[in-house]
């Protein structure tokens, strides 16, 4: 039997490659003469630039020091392609997991993603692919622009004139997210209470994100993924790059439609399956996917947590569920996640197989 195994990240516990290798040891220890493949992804967010060394085995990291979404200095790395664009991942510079648990709704900021975006510039990137998942901030993208030249007056005039042009390869901004900036379903409203924003304080943010929409009149704050990462997504708008499915573009860029044909199973995952999930998340697009090529493929996922009706699935396991059956604790998945990861494959090739 054919398997694929093509989950995201455990945010902030465990990253794809690991999730996957975990969930294919615990499949063979249960079916060891399947064919099992293993297809790391990302949406954007948190593993971004690891899927992408996983497509191109002879791009390098390179180092920079930024500065981190509480002001400190953050050493990370960009990775350039052997096709001369670079791959940014916002995650690794002003995501939320380097606040080390401490939000700072008011203070947060994306300035870092910019400084590694000009360093992939200065160090002569031809076209830019950034990811923009898991950010810590809300706000509007500023930050970044501010870092790529754009200054702002005290009265909010913007003055493009220093502002960096987009490489000659163009930027593609991969997201998972397709809110407005503004509104019900926009960054404050929908994101904002991950990030710290009480409904006490978000008609601040909202007004503050309004007014920064007001001063780039030449982008319309309702275009979808505008609202990603705390209104970064708007900022890149601004500065003329191009919004792309997240999840999708990765895909492609690894192959997986390719690698799926001839499946008999696809086991997909991330680390809390819910309402968001079915917006472009990984493990809706790789089911779609699994639909295209692999029709006949029962689609199978694994979450750390799972709060969302699972018809898309023929089977599913939860980490938290899996410990609290295990050792009692429901926290060891957050504590251990690949053990239980691995008992996952042990449970789902049973089931399955």
């Amino acid at each position: 039997m054919r398997v694929v195994i093509a989950p995201d990240s455990l945010k902030g516990t465990a990253t794809a490659a690991d999730t996957a290798r975990a969930v294919r040891a615990g499949w063979l220890d249960e079916r060891p003469e399947d064919d099992v493949v293993t297809v790391p992804m990302a949406d954007g967010g948190e593993g971004t630039l690891d899927a992408f060394v996983s497509a191109y085995p002879t791009a390098t990291r390179e180092p920079v020091t930024v500065t981190g979404p509480d002001g400190t200095p953050v050493d990370t790395h960009w990775l350039r392609l052997p096709d001369g664009r670079a791959v940014v991942e916002l995650a690794a510079t002003s995501g939320l997991p380097l606040l080390g648990g401490e939000l700072r709704p008011e203070t947060a900021t994306s300035r870092g993603f910019g400084e590694a975006i000009a360093a992939a510039l200065d160090a002569g990137a031809t076209g830019l692919v950034l990811g923009i998942g898991g950010s810590a901030s809300t706000d509007g993208g500023r930050p970044v622009l501010e870092a790529l030249g754009l200054t702002v007056d005290a009265s909010g005039a913007v003055d493009r004139s220093g502002l960096r042009p987009l490489p000659a390869g163009g930027v593609a901004v991969l997201s998972d997210v397709t809110s407005p900036l503004l509104g019900p379903a926009g960054a404050v409203a929908v994101f904002g209470p991950q990030k710290g924003i009480t409904p006490d304080s978000a008609p601040g943010f909202e007004e503050r994100l309004s007014g920064w929409a007001r001063s780039l009149p030449e982008v319309d704050p309702a275009t979808p993924g505008a609202g990603a990462a705390g209104g970064v997504g708007f900022g890149l708008l601004a500065w003329g790059a191009t919004l792309a499915p997240g999840a999708r573009a990765v895909a492609d860029v690894l192959g997986l439609p390719v690698l799926l044909d001839g499946a008999d199973v696809v086991v997909t995952g991330e680390g809390r399956f819910d309402e968001q999930s079915a917006a472009g998340k990984v493990p809706s697009v790789v089911r779609a996917l699994a639909t295209e090529h692999a029709p006949a493929a029962r689609v199978v996922l694994v979450a750390g947590a799972i709060e969302a009706k699972l018809d898309d699935f023929d089977a599913a396991a939860s980490l938290e569920v899996l410990a609290t059956q295990t050792t009692g604790e429901p926290d060891d998945a957050l504590r251990d996640p690949l053990r239980f990861a691995t008992i996952a494959g042990q449970r789902l090739a049973r089931l399955v197989g």
